[in-house]
């Protein structure tokens, strides 16, 4: 016994030390750490970023980025896709962003294909001789629902129909609305134009858009002699006789109110009215029409308790599923957020309605998605009509829809802000004219909700309004050597702008310039900005803006994007 009190006072003075030394191991390995994630950030940004910023920007990046750093071992590499990797498989489509062509200059960033570049050689023939016909015209135009919402891109999600449908026509991976929205973003579908163009932000007459109405989508059409009908959802303000040859207005339910058996789904009215226009009120056999089928699905039913009411036709869908949530639907990215935003943020608020307990958070999303199932069996039975009336071959078929959606990431819900989420927005063409090498293939230039109507407009041999600010997305796929061309000069940045709703002050405007490697993002309100870097942050976690172990390199990056933004803005009017 006393040998063991004796050694005693030996052992823990043994231990102390050991404690002591790692205690000293922990915090030296820490800030080696710290400098090498930093070293290798920036090296990561100063890789990506374009010629134009690297030549303005070199002698700082000299001084911040030796040339021994420059050689970076596997072991130093990020673990996010970077922009230059070509080798990302299919299955990792959903997140691959492609790098920016590095060869043009800002005078070019713009410029776009005009119509005399359509002149293919042999090799670049179109699909079949429907080139100069009036193509019929069918627009499948959902709300809520962003790009990775759809089974080709996340297998979660049960949409066999519309998965279809990407293998017969092309999928834009960078598709955007320029503002996310519903009913601003439905102007902006009807005008061709920005929501700082067109200025419509109410949802109630009058509705600015309308004093030039007959520069729409919808009215050139029907003035040039389409039978023309719409289903569903209009926003904003409400169709009249005038607007279409036929229409059937309804949203904002799931079921209605007097429904109590729940016998009558939004969706199936979508169906049931859409299927009526085929078959009974698109005109004679030699008349063009354009079919806009406007589903209110997966949008939520506002100001209920559970939000998201399926057809009961999907009611068994996901049941034995555990849907996955995303890398920032947590309370540390909440928290990422600028300092601004509150609890009382209406974005947040509809956070907590849905999101903000587990079992709640699956309930929600397994109903969004069964919403999103009904639609795209709709979208079959649809796709099922056009063919049995041997009408495929003479449509041109479009899926996409009106905002992206928020399911928790960032800790918030809906949409509104520049985040990915927002505004990335699925899109399908399926166009009798598409060059047969590139069905089935995917598109990751930006294409934007504006250029919507010109597309539909150019496939009718309809001439485009000046005042549209969009652009014909059939250069990108009509002829293989145009397309190519297209794709060479195509926009490589956007300018997306939120204004906020008057009165509220749950809502924050906010606008931002978008390109393939940064995305700038600046709240007027507040005079603040943000900065990602897309290639290493696919997430938008990293704010650069706010990086104090990188300001000498953001500064000068920074100023660039904030020319540019401002060019990008005032060209939006």
């Amino acid at each position: 016994m006393a040998e063991s009190n004796e050694a005693q006072p030996r052992t823990r003075l043994l231990r102390r030390f050991a404690y002591i030394t790692i205690v000293i191991f922990i915090i030296i390995y820490a800030a080696v750490s710290n400098v090498l994630i930093n070293k290798r950030m920036l090296k990561e940004v100063s890789e990506n970023v374009p010629n134009d910023y690297l030549r303005s920007s070199s002698d700082s990046l000299r001084g911040l980025v030796s040339a021994d750093d420059k050689t970076a071992s596997p072991d130093d590499e990020n673990e996010l896709v970077l922009a230059d990797d070509k080798t990302a498989s299919p299955d990792g489509e959903n997140e691959l962003v492609s790098a920016v062509d590095k060869t043009a200059s800002p005078d070019e960033e713009n410029k776009l294909v005009s119509a005399d570049d359509k002149t293919a050689s042999p090799d670049g023939e179109n699909n079949n001789d429907s080139s100069d016909k009036k193509l019929n015209i069918l627009l499948f135009y959902a709300d809520d629902w962003r790009f990775d919402s759809l089974g080709y891109l996340n297998p979660e999600v049960h949409t066999p129909v519309l998965d279809k449908l990407t293998t017969e026509g092309m999928v834009f991976t960078e598709n955007a609305v320029t503002t996310s929205i519903c009913w601003i973003s439905r102007a902006c579908l009807a005008t061709g134009q920005h929501y700082a163009r067109h200025q419509t932000i109410g949802i109630d007459d009058p509705v600015p858009f309308h004093k030039h109405w007959n520069d729409t989508l919808f009215a050139k059409l029907k003035d040039n002699g389409y039978v023309t009908g719409m289903v569903g959802k209009w926003q904003p303000g409400f169709a009249t006789d005038d607007m279409f040859s036929h229409y059937s207005q309804y949203y904002g339910y799931h079921y209605e109110e007097d429904d109590v058996e729940r016998k009558d789904h939004i969706t199936d009215q979508n169906e049931r009215d859409a299927l009526d226009f085929l078959q009974n009120r698109r005109g004679n056999a030699g008349e063009p029409f354009a079919l806009f089928v406007n589903f209110f699905a997966p949008h939520h039913h506002d100001w209920t308790e559970e939000q998201y009411y399926p057809q009961k036709s999907t009611e068994h869908l996901y049941n034995d599923k555990n849907i996955t949530f995303g890398p920032t639907c947590t309370e540390e990215a909440w928290e990422k957020m600028p300092p601004f935003f509150d609890e009382e943020n209406d974005a947040r608020i509809r956070w907590r309605d849905r999101f903000d307990e587990p079992s709640k958070a699956q309930r929600m999303i397994k109903n969004y998605f069964r919403l999103i199932s009904g639609v795209d069996m709709t979208c079959g039975k649809i796709l099922e009509e056009l063919e049995k009336q041997n009408l495929t071959d003479d449509t041109l078929i479009i899926f996409t829809t009106d905002n992206g959606y928020y399911l928790g990431e960032h800790g918030l819900a809906d949409k509104w802000y520049a985040h990915q989420e927002s505004i990335k927005v699925p899109l399908i063409i399926k166009d009798p004219r598409m060059n047969k090498d590139l069905i089935g293939t995917r598109n990751d230039k930006f294409t934007l909700s504006i250029d919507l109507a010109p597309t539909m407009l150019q496939a009718a041999g309809i001439d485009i309004p000046d005042r549209m600010q969009g652009t014909d997305m059939s250069q990108l796929y009509q002829f293989k050597d145009s397309g190519a061309n297209a794709n060479e000069a195509w926009r490589r940045s956007f300018y997306y702008e939120y204004p906020g709703i008057s009165g509220h002050t749950g809502h924050i405007p906010v606008q931002a310039l978008v390109q393939k490697d940064f995305k700038y993002i600046y709240w007027p309100g507040e005079d603040f900005e943000e900065l990602f870097h897309l290639p290493t942050d696919h997430y938008e976690e990293r704010d650069l803006a706010r990086n104090g172990t990188m300001n000498e390199t953001i500064a000068v990056i920074l100023e660039d994007l904030r020319d540019t933004f401002k060019k990008a803005r005032e060209a939006a009017f």
